[in-house]
């Protein structure tokens, strides 16, 4: 649980051993806030005592007293706005006298007394012997809540007496390397100094400075058995912003004002933040402190916070009104006001500098790449001594390679889920190149993309893009190729650690060249820098230009290729799964025989290649009876080429121009094209006028599929509403229009390799040409001017020279 709204209970500490015996003696420990307030800057842990959520804050190292305590409260309700009541829980000094017998490891809980609301508080600073003081006043009660679980809590010890010590014993048996420092030192080190003796000698101990005569020590029973111990006091609490170091004065606040202990925090909380102090005695207020007992006293204080808890119900907190609500409106106003408006003003200096970016999305490429993946598929991965080097090793790198179709990319999606799990709040780079996608083939798009990443993900990077920002005329330019690349090696410099993914490296069109031109001496140059410790993990083919360059800087040979044998395993589940749950296949989930021969028959042949086997599947999923099934397995093809050459062949002669129509404008379109876009192009006829007509659109654009299955896919993609087009597309349901705003994309990059081959230009002859689709493309085109001019005061006059349109005004 990490939902800051689940959690009431706001537990302050103010050093990190309360902070330690705090965590101790958790019941249950939660995950770490999904969000903090930038206006926050506690440490949190978070988790649960009893049946109650609780957010357990430290002040920053070396900060103490009352300034301090006041940010930490008022920082937990900017990131915990459910919280109901506080607990100050801690060490305190205290205050022995003829009324309280009060010794080290003892427990003072504020409680109101004589009109007085538990927490007293003075001024003055680290008061050395015969110093003054000047009381400021009293500060308010506890919440009633909180003086009823104390009430209860204190008549439940005197029946039955506590078990704290078993708690604290508890805890440091679930924790046993707390033991040393926070168990229950020798009482007899228990000394109490008379109030004239003081320790002057610094840096000696007590016993060698001020010896343990009955002279000097305050003469004192053992306590019996009969006696609690650690004993409860109830009562009130001094606190100032500097520490307590005066016996007099602390005998004096004692007896005239009944103080029980002492200490520097509590006086900044209590009339703004409903809380109880709750103290363990650690020492005496006076010149003889040392660190003993600090351990077991913020154990004890914790412990008795834990069981005063217990005292309380959640629907009884439900009733109190929340913190944030209870704070000063004028405070909280001012607080808020400043708050939203850095809040604002990030926001909108992240959209400045996004738009100025302009990086491109790896997430949507992860997003169907893991639609692909099958559950337990790639585990061989993690677990090879490669990959466990490359996540072990500092500065490492790790090159997979394979065959096309071999499952790299869907291999490079456990990569990522294994380090997100891995890797908490230490920054995860990726990106996917793509063929499909001219925004995500060039090394400039590629670092765009990782400095956006880095930017959210790493707050010390942020100041080194902001400055590119300003130096482009606060983002009225772009930067070049080079002054990315600059920027991004200024960020990963101010990061302690950075994890970087590249996927398809063979489809990035700029590969060589200076180390700010191409992506293969871009990567040599990063990952060599000085100062950085970077993982980097690409995937490619094995082609020539990306091995010998690895090659010239990867001595180590941190090289995975990714055999037939090595995935053998994978493509066998993923076979099994997908006769298991695809619609048209479970028609033989009842011939277990079939089931077994369709997965001996593509197991055996797919040499290592998932792309093949998922092309296999899709045609076999048309079979309806076992014979033609059977003679489909015994003549399977043996290529990727092969098996496309097949699919083309088995579409219907009447439909071959639609679907190559439609082929051809995926494949050489320079950016993705919406299913909308496709389903216009196959309604243009350039023998026919009008060359564009409505009537002939598809009815269903999902028959794209029908024939050209295994070759192009759909992809859901992010609606602008702002992108959106005049024409009507009334005669289609909203299924339809869903379908229409997703991209229709080549199916892998073997499929573009096909279709861009020479042989299949010959196969085809001049109706695969690009220039037939530009021909295409400007009929559409001259079709939405005719109709469009009218509106504008434009007129057309044809040009008999070129036979093109000429649009003036």
């Amino acid at each position: 649980m990490s939902n800051s709204k689940e959690y009431t209970v706001a537990w302050i500490c103010a050093i990190h051993t309360e902070y330690v015996a705090a965590q101790a003696l958790l019941d249950e420990r939660h995950k770490a806030p999904e969000y903090v307030s930038p206006n926050d800057n506690n440490h949190y842990t978070l988790g649960k005592f009893g049946k109650h959520n609780v957010v357990i804050a430290v002040l920053p190292d070396g900060e103490y007293g009352i300034i301090a305590a006041s940010s930490v409260a008022k920082d937990i309700v900017h990131t915990f706005s459910n919280i109901r009541i506080g607990l100050v829980v801690g060490i305190a000094g205290g205050a022995p006298s003829l009324t309280h017998d009060i010794r080290l490891g003892d427990i003072v809980v504020s409680a109101p007394r004589d009109g007085k609301g538990g927490v007293f508080q003075y001024d003055f600073g680290k008061t050395i012997q015969n110093q003054s003081f000047h009381s400021t006043g009293f500060l308010n009660q506890p919440p009633k809540v909180l003086r009823a679980a104390v009430a209860g809590l204190r008549a439940q010890y005197e029946v039955e007496g506590h078990q704290l010590r078993d708690t604290i014993n508890g805890g440091l048996k679930r924790k046993p390397r707390l033991w040393k420092k926070y168990q229950r030192p020798d009482p007899a080190t228990d000394h109490l100094y008379k109030s004239d003796v003081i320790h002057v000698q610094q840096g000696t101990s007590c016993a060698v400075a001020c010896g343990d005569s009955p002279s000097t020590l305050v003469s004192r029973d053992e306590r019996t058995e009969d006696e609690d111990d650690p004993t409860i006091h109830y009562g009130l609490i001094a606190s100032a912003n500097q520490l307590m170091k005066d016996a007099e004065i602390r005998d004096k606040l004692a007896e005239e004002m009944d103080v029980l202990c002492f200490e520097m925090e509590a006086a900044g909380l209590m009339n703004d933040f409903p809380c109880l102090v709750i103290r363990g005695v650690c020492d005496y207020s006076d010149t003889h402190k040392n660190n003993h007992w600090q351990g077991y006293a913020a154990m004890a204080a914790a412990a008795y916070a834990k069981d005063l808890l217990s005292q309380i119900a959640p629907t009884q907190l439900e009733m109190e009104r929340k913190v944030v609500d209870v704070l000063d409106s004028f405070q909280r106003t001012i607080l808020g006001t400043q708050d939203a408006m850095q809040r604002l003003e990030f926001i909108h200096q992240n959209q400045q500098i996004d738009r100025w970016l302009h990086p491109p999305d790896p997430s949507t490429n992860f997003n169907k790449a893991l639609q692909l993946r099958q559950k337990g598929t790639g585990s061989w991965l993690l677990k090879h001594p490669a990959f466990n080097k490359w996540t072990t090793k500092p500065g490492s790198f790790l090159w997979l390679h394979g065959i096309p179709g071999c499952g790299k990319t869907v291999l490079s999606t456990t990569v990522l889920e294994e380090l997100r799990q891995r890797l908490a709040c230490r920054p995860l780079l990726y990106f996917f190149c793509d063929f499909n996608d001219a925004m995500k083939r060039t090394l400039e798009q590629i670092v765009r993309s990782l400095i956006s990443q880095l930017y959210y993900q790493q707050k010390t990077s942020q100041a080194s893009l902001e400055r590119c920002f300003s130096s482009r005329n606060e983002g009225r330019s772009q930067p070049s190729c080079e002054a990315l690349c600059n920027t991004f090696v200024d960020m990963i410099k101010g990061a302690s650690e950075v994890w970087i993914l590249i996927d398809a490296l063979d489809e990035c069109t700029t590969r060589s060249g200076h180390w700010t031109e191409g992506i293969l001496p871009w990567m040599a140059y990063i990952f060599q820098l000085e100062g950085t410790n970077i993982h980097l993990l690409i995937t490619s083919r094995l082609e020539q230009d990306i091995q010998a360059s690895i090659s010239d800087w990867n001595f180590n040979k941190d090289i995975i290729s990714l055999q037939s044998e090595i995935v053998a395993d994978d493509i066998r589940a993923y076979v099994r799964a997908r006769i298991r749950e695809d619609t048209e296949l479970k028609r033989w989930q009842f011939r277990p025989d079939v089931q077994r021969e369709i997965e001996i028959n593509l197991v055996d042949r797919a040499h290592g290649m998932f792309r093949w086997v998922a092309c296999q599947l899709d045609a076999l999923a048309n079979y309806l009876d076992y014979r033609s099934l059977r003679n489909t397995l015994a003549t399977l093809p043996k290529t990727l080429d092969e098996t496309y050459d097949r699919i083309l062949q088995k579409i219907p002669d009447e439909y071959i121009e639609s679907s190559i129509r439609a082929l051809q404008f995926v494949t050489f379109s320079k950016r993705p094209l919406s299913v909308k876009e496709v389903r216009d192009a196959i309604a243009v006829d350039p023998e026919y006028e009008p060359h564009f007509d409505r009537k002939n659109r598809m009815p269903d654009p999902r028959e794209i599929l029908r024939h050209c299955s295994g070759l192009v896919v759909f992809v859901s993609i992010d609606k602008n509403d702002d992108d959106s087009d005049d024409d009507s597309d009334d005669d289609y349901d909203d299924d339809n229009d869903n379908v229409l705003d997703q991209v229709l994309q080549l199916a892998h990059f073997s499929v573009k390799e096909y279709f861009t081959s020479m042989r299949i230009l010959a196969k085809f002859g001049g109706n695969f040409e690009e220039a037939t689709m530009i021909q295409k493309t400007m009929l559409y085109m001259n079709f939405h001017l005719h109709t469009m001019l009218p509106h504008t005061g434009w007129t057309i006059r044809s040009s008999a020279e070129n036979e093109t349109n000429i649009y003036t005004n």
